[in-house]
């Protein structure tokens, strides 16, 4: 099975110039999610990590699964303001404006090994972030795997060093 052929593409959303990789034509079709998911899970094999680390919404689609699969705990990374104990914090740059991101300070301990789950690389804005609060933190990223890569936006460039993992593509 192709898996980019299940992505619906979107242009000029959501502003001109733009084109949108939808992933639930994806997500809807029963087989493509399974495959998308075991491809990214396998990534994984070999690697020793403590917890996989999904950012709002997305990496928790696919990041929930793989934990459950691999029987680690799953860390929410939220939006901020959605997180009701104490939280670390970064502000970061998407490509149309800036975000900050949020996860309980005590979700990540120092010396534990994570996994970053995500459905998009793009320009490694939101990655860079996570990886910079862990780091903070004193635990290590081991990988990172996402299921679509935009290769033209250069996010590897900004994660150089990090085992990346990408399953599609553009």
């Amino acid at each position: 099975m192709e898996l980019k052929d299940k992505i619906r593409s979107i242009p000029d959303y959501p502003e001109k110039g733009v084109m949108f990789r939808d992933i639930t034509t994806l997500l809807k079709d029963s087989e493509a999610l399974v495959e998308a998911v075991d491809q990214m899970q396998k990534n994984l094999e070999g690697l020793e990590f403590d917890l996989i680390l999904g950012p709002e919404s997305r990496g928790f689609i696919f990041g929930m699964p793989i934990a459950y699969n691999l029987k680690k705990g799953f860390i929410p990374i939220r939006k901020k303001g959605k997180l009701p104990s104490e939280v670390v914090s970064k502000e970061y740059s998407l490509e149309y404006g800036t975000a900050t991101i949020e996860m309980h300070k005590d979700a990540v301990l120092p010396g534990q090994k994570v996994v970053i789950v995500d459905d998009l690389l793009a320009t490694g804005g939101t990655a860079k972030a996570i990886v910079e609060m862990v780091e903070g933190i004193g635990a290590e990223v081991v990988s990172m795997n996402f299921l679509i890569e935009l290769d033209f936006l250069n996010g590897r460039k900004v994660l150089d060093g990090y085992n990346l993992n990408t399953v599609i593509h553009y």
